[in-house]
């Protein structure tokens, strides 16, 4: 906590007359805070601002706005630093470098108090109890993990009231990714060893793992349960794959590496976790405000804004110093209770780490500056209009189409950092339903879409779009519990009054239905992805009908091919006389016999 501050407010942009720490506020005529910085020493440091000459243009600019200069007096420049953080984070001034950051990163949450534990995708206060593991740099690295989990050891992954009411085992038994602890098709012991297993790999101990899991192959086959020791056998397997391809040499502690990489006014920062000796993926950052900022100062902001908002780990790793790392340093300890290195002159594997990072950085900016500026606008203007935890960067929208219930197709359009991936285009033919039933086609189309990708056949979206209202959006939810696929938003899109663009309705996981002005962004996108999937689906639909319309009834009956089928048409002159017909009658026709006739009238008069 901060102590009891002393508040100084001048009417003209004079520097203070205190010497002691603190944090000064630039203000315009309007009262809008330009920047927010920090010092050890106010007066010294605001009077560096009044200087004649040496100013940078970016400073120049800064201060001839500023009409009024207000500061907080702290005990220590540790409590400035913190201080600072959170006020540019409050105010967003124009004039600082800014970091766009989630509310709370993801965390795995294992429900240990629990007869049959749950594995899950938790994001917030961490107050249940169970273990938790992570943090992860983003939703989408969590159920890559979850992904793997469920092959390693299956864990159930499901919710408690999902799992309360089970009668029968769901779909994740079928298809082997659970051992269905809900209807006690697994004993408690047998489901226990499991958890174990889990949370031993999770704190980065696979070896010991492995040891456990090689006795039991050969307790198994020494007792001839061959199948058993196949079935261990196969785990092992799985399990050395993953090690080999998640563990970094030499290292079971907690690191983060940080890269930056800067031009042409914009900045790219690539942050890599590692905790318990495994990788644990990698997140993107693009500060704004950097035009004219030196790299130190650029990870300064970074260091601050985001280690005194997430705990940070025993050591980071960065590719240039920073500003005032020795007082990063400081304060990162005082936050987490233990000392914190930040170090950049690296060697070996940390080196390459590094270099790693490096390289990632630069593609990303290079993406990011090549990238179309509106589109990633209309998504950051998506993200803050939903209030989304984090940018939405893959997005898939779910259509039906069909004509009074036939030949229903169903599209699923994706969409990545607000641009089109055609390549991921998916079409359903929507089978064995009531005609016209649009609820029951979504669902079968969510079903056949979802049951692919947690196979590990591609990757599941950031944000659901349903062309619908709650309705839709509850098919949306239903299958998205059945199948246990967590950290999905799901976005209902219904059209509003006369069904005139401008006045959908947006029904965000089930809340209360909001409104966006025609011309906002994010609703633009919306709009974009959505027409997207109608076009999509169109086109689908109507080559569905277009070749249901040229193929004959006659066709795909078993026993008649195309001789056969100009038999019929010349013997009784056309299709019309032939669905008239009785089947003993088509039985006259030469080659066919009484049932293939019956066959021919039943396709006529099902």
């Amino acid at each position: 906590m901060i102590p009891s501050l002393k508040m100084n407010q001048r009417s003209q942009p004079t520097p203070p007359e205190t010497t002691r720490p603190g944090v000064y506020r630039m203000l315009s005529v309007e009262g809008d805070i330009l920047y927010i910085g920090k010092a050890r020493n106010l007066k010294k440091r605001v009077s560096s601002y009044f200087r004649r000459s040496g100013l940078a243009p970016k400073t120049q600019a800064l201060m001839s706005h500023v009409a009024s200069i207000e500061v907080t007096t702290t005990h220590t420049e540790n409590e400035a630093l913190i201080l600072e953080s959170n006020l540019i984070k409050r105010h967003h001034p124009r004039y600082n470098i800014l970091l766009r950051d989630d509310k709370s990163y993801p965390y795995l949450y294992l429900s240990t108090h629990t007869r049959y534990p749950r594995l899950g995708l938790h994001r917030g206060a961490r107050r249940g109890k169970g273990r938790y593991f992570g943090p992860y740099p983003s939703a989408g690295a969590v159920r890559e993990s979850l992904k793997l989990m469920q092959r390693l050891f299956p864990v159930r992954q499901c919710e408690d009231g999902f799992f309360r009411n089970r009668s029968r085992p769901c779909l994740q038994y079928q298809i082997e990714r659970c051992t269905a602890p809900c209807t006690e098709q697994i004993s408690v012991e047998a489901y226990q060893q499991d958890v174990r297993h889990a949370v031993l790999f999770l704190e980065g101990k696979g070896g010991e793992v492995v040891d456990d899991l090689v006795k039991q192959m050969n307790t198994a086959s020494e007792a001839l349960q061959y199948e058993e020791a196949a079935r261990l056998r196969d785990q092992i397997s799985s399990l050395r794959r993953v090690q080999e391809r998640q563990y970094i040499s030499g290292e079971r502690g907690d690191l983060d590496v940080v890269a930056l990489a800067s031009r042409a006014g914009s900045a790219s920062i690539q942050l890599f976790n590692f905790r318990h000796g495994q990788n644990l993926g990698s997140r993107g950052y693009f500060p704004k405000n950097v035009a004219g900022q030196s790299g130190a100062d650029i990870l300064y902001a970074f260091l601050s804004q985001h280690y005194l908002s997430h705990q940070p780990p025993s050591e980071i790793l960065i590719n240039e110093p920073p500003a005032q790392g020795e007082l990063l340093q400081t304060v990162f300890a005082e936050q987490v209770g233990h000392k914190v290195a930040i170090r950049h002159q690296l060697r070996g594997d940390r080196a390459r780490w590094i270099r790693m990072a490096v390289e990632n950085a630069e593609l990303a900016l290079t993406s990011r500056l090549s990238h179309a500026t509106r589109a990633v606008a209309r998504v950051e203007a998506l993200q803050d209009a939903l209030k989304l935890d984090q940018l939405p960067q893959r997005m898939e929208c779910f259509d039906i189409s069909h004509t009074m219930g036939e030949a229903t197709v169903a599209s699923c359009v994706v969409f990545e950092e607000g641009s089109a991936l055609k390549s991921d285009y998916r079409r359903f033919n929507i089978q064995e339903i009531t005609g016209g039933d649009d609820y029951a086609a979504m669902r079968q189309a969510l079903e056949r879409r979802y049951t692919r990708l947690i196979k590990g056949e591609g990757k599941l979206p950031d944000l659901l779009l349903i062309d619908g209202g709650p309705g839709q959006c509850a098919q949306a939810h239903a299958v998205l519990e059945e199948l246990q696929v967590e950290g999905v938003s799901i976005l209902g899109v219904a059209k509003g009054p006369d069904r005139k663009e401008g006045q959908e309705k947006l029904f965000l996981d089930g809340k209360t239905a909001q409104t966006l002005a025609a011309d906002a962004p994010a609703l633009l996108l919306i709009q974009q992805i959505r027409d997207e999937a109608h076009r999509f689906a169109i086109t689908g639909h109507r080559q569905q009908r277009a070749k249901k319309r040229r193929s004959s009834p006659l066709e795909g009956i078993a026993g008649v091919g195309p001789k056969r089928r100009q038999q019929l048409l010349n013997h009784f002159g056309g299709l019309q006389e032939v669905a008239r017909a009785g089947a003993e009658d088509i039985a006259v026709v030469p080659g066919i016999n009484r049932e293939i006739a019956q066959r021919i009238y039943n396709r006529f008069h099902e």
